[in-house]
């Protein structure tokens, strides 16, 4: 395409396009390279779903429409600036730059995948962005739990600038430029080849993360992408993902808000307002005197930890203590991270494809929360944490909604253990139980939240506390087994003290750790333990499926608050035992809906599919198609919570 277009080449001169091409190259070869040795070690999942052929090939095409995307635009300039005169003097060095930060950018994502996916079970997504806002925290974690990752990931950076440098000068040198009357015809070529490219289909809609997934298995399908299409895709995504209909499809709103208060198991009656449709006012099964409320959020304790819900003996005092107070056995998270666990354990809300509202810029004032609620009610609201609150925007949400009183990092003295995640389980359960005594001493009626760090990569905990369950100590296995060490060590505190006799008490997690699977939604890894506990509260096991959304409706119900809200949870006190519950569950993009066995998922623009879950193999099997009556219902719900927080309807009357 170059030859003869400039007098001025000589024999060793080389086209402009030369750097990007060489540099495309590499991409190319690194995105491949990366993708071969990812499919090989999760061979087993690609192979289950036949998929080698799809992943090589279709993921050279996601690569080179990324290519277009991170070089179009440098294309283009070259074609148009290029040359031996002042403008292509400024630009080489801006094309230098160009190529080898994005060259950097290519390699350090790839690199950084096979953690993340270890971590998360899918390639960087949201989360890969959101964490870098909290340097402090995620820098102390990597160094304490990750420090070859840390030294190989500075040492990359260092190489591939250095590298990409050196190489983008010596390709760089010795060009021939085109003559001027052919660059207005180079520049329309680069452009048409860019936007062909970057769609990478002549039909309605450009190239997606839904256009090229083949299997039921949404790790296989994120194979597909390279992991910097994955991230930018993401961040492209948060500054529309509030809106669910743009997701999952469409319903009347009137249809939605019939079909969630039908659902939420409330009568007609109950609903008292137009303008904050799920608002309906709630009988407390409790007619006392008022208790207290603690709120014992777990870091990552899944099921898979708990021995008596089946899984590693890792928690002997949970194990214990569940004999004596009302145990759930099937209940389930609604999301993957500890947001979505703090948004649907003090405020009820649905779990959708946005980020929790934990983060979000509408809900930051006059969201509801039981907090709210229960400071209108004369209670003094805290949250208790041994890190800094203002991690993943917490201090913000909790002070704008509610809580009154923030205790975190800062307020501890002379801590027995501070790890890179702040002060440990036992002293923040020490310290939960000094604040519970000074509070009951003055005659207040209290709320709090007292959330766990202790049980989070890099697990870092006091030594010579528990009987190491394997070696070395720092493991996840370990840490947990700490956890429930803290919590044994706070119950032996609260029963000998005064405020026991008027609190409520829950121990629950807020999700499970590594959260993956080869189902569009892993459905076993959203169980997780709930007990709640308190004096004159009887034994009790539940069988019935139950989402953390049930939480806070149940504990008002047991402290003896009635009054009017819009949490659509149920109040599991009132429900019959032959219920067979429902959970609700985000997976990344995937919302699944699940009733007894049966299980509704919904996907970014697919059709939603139908699934029978087996609790005891843990499996999901497919049906087709998905019951139209359980599909609306999905819809209704994924729907719901976009609705209410765009529109600001989830609150309390002003």
């Amino acid at each position: 395409m170059q030859s003869g277009l400039s007098p001025r080449g000589h024999h060793n001169a080389h086209g402009p396009f030369r750097a990007i091409f060489i540099f495309s190259l590499l991409v190319l070869f690194i995105a491949t390279a990366s993708r071969i040795a990812l499919g090989l070690w999760q061979a087993d999942r690609v192979a289950a779903v036949d998929g080698w052929s799809h992943l090589l090939i279709q993921g050279l095409r996601v690569d080179i429409a990324t290519l277009c995307w991170l070089w179009g635009i440098a294309a283009l300039g070259t074609a148009l600036f290029s040359g031996d005169h002042f403008i292509g003097r400024l630009w080489q060095p801006i094309l230098r730059v160009w190529l080898t930060v994005g060259l950097w950018i290519m390699l350090f994502l790839e690199a950084s995948t096979p953690a993340f996916i270890e971590e998360y079970g899918i390639r960087p997504n949201r989360l890969y962005v959101e964490y870098l806002i909290y340097p402090k925290e995620v820098l102390s974690m990597l160094w304490a739990g990750r420090k070859l990752e840390l030294i190989f990931s500075v040492l990359l950076t260092i190489g591939t600038l250095w590298g990409g440098w050196i190489l983008s000068g010596k390709l760089t040198k010795n060009l021939r430029f085109p003559r001027w009357y052919w660059r207005p015809v180079l520049a329309l070529i680069v452009i048409a080849i860019t936007i062909l490219g970057a769609r990478s289909t002549l039909g309605h809609r450009p190239l997606n993360p839904a256009l090229v997934a083949f299997a039921d298995d949404p790790l296989v399908n994120s194979l597909v992408i390279n992991s910097a299409y994955s991230l930018v895709f993401a961040i492209k995504q948060m500054g529309s993902e509030e809106d669910a209909s743009k997701v999952y499809g469409k319903l009347d709103n009137a249809e939605i808000i019939a079909t969630i208060r039908q659902e939420s198991g409330r009568p007609d009656s109950a609903f008292t307002s137009t303008d904050i449709p799920s608002l309906s006012f709630n009988q407390a099964s409790y007619t006392g005197k008022p208790k207290n409320l603690v709120i014992l959020l777990q870091e990552s304790l899944g099921a898979r930890f708990v021995s008596s819900l089946g899984g590693l003996p890792l928690t002997p005092n949970i194990d214990a203590l569940s004999k004596e107070g009302w145990y759930f056995d099937n209940l389930y998270a609604t999301g993957t991270r500890s947001v979505r666990g703090i948004e649907a354990v003090t405020t009820g809300f649905t779990p959708t494809p946005a980020r929790a509202v934990v983060k979000l810029g509408k809900s930051q004032v006059g969201f509801f929360s039981i907090a709210e609620l229960l400071k209108n009610h004369g209670y003094t609201t805290q949250f208790i944490y041994g890190g800094e609150s203002h991690f993943d925007n917490m201090r913000s949400f909790f002070l704008g909604n509610g809580f009154s009183d923030i205790i975190d990092q800062k307020d501890y003295k002379s801590p027995a253990f501070v790890g890179s995640w702040g002060a440990s389980d036992e002293d923040l359960m020490r310290k939960a139980n000094s604040e519970f005594e000074r509070l009951h001493s003055e005659g207040k009626p209290f709320f709090s939240l007292v959330f766990s760090s202790s049980n989070h990569d890099p697990f870092e905990f006091p030594d010579d506390r528990i009987e190491l369950y394997e070696q070395p100590k720092q493991t996840r296995n370990n840490a947990a087994k700490y956890a429930d060490y803290a919590i044994g060590e706070f119950f032996k505190l609260a029963k000998n003290a005064d405020y026991w006799k008027d609190t409520i008490f829950i121990v629950v997690a807020d999700h499970d750790s590594r959260v993956g699977g080869a189902d569009l939604v892993p459905v076993s890894r959203f169980r997780i333990p709930g007990l709640i506990l308190g004096d004159n509260l009887a034994p009790k096991r539940d069988h019935r499926i139950v989402s953390q959304i049930d939480l806070p409706p149940t504990l008002l119900s047991l402290i003896g608050i009635s009054d009017s809200y819009p949490m659509l949870g149920r109040d599991l006190t009132q429900v019959s035992d032959d219920w067979p519950g429902r959970a609700l569950m985000q997976y990344d993009k995937n919302f699944a809906l699940m009733e007894g066995k049966d299980v509704v998922i919904l996907q970014p623009e697919k059709a939603a599919q139908g699934f029978e879950y087996n609790e005891k193999t843990e499996q999901l099997t497919p049906y087709a198609p998905a019951a139209a009556a359980l599909e609306k219902k999905a819809l209704s719900w994924a729907l719901w919570g976009s609705l209410a927080y765009q529109q600001e309807l989830y609150r309390l009357p002003k």
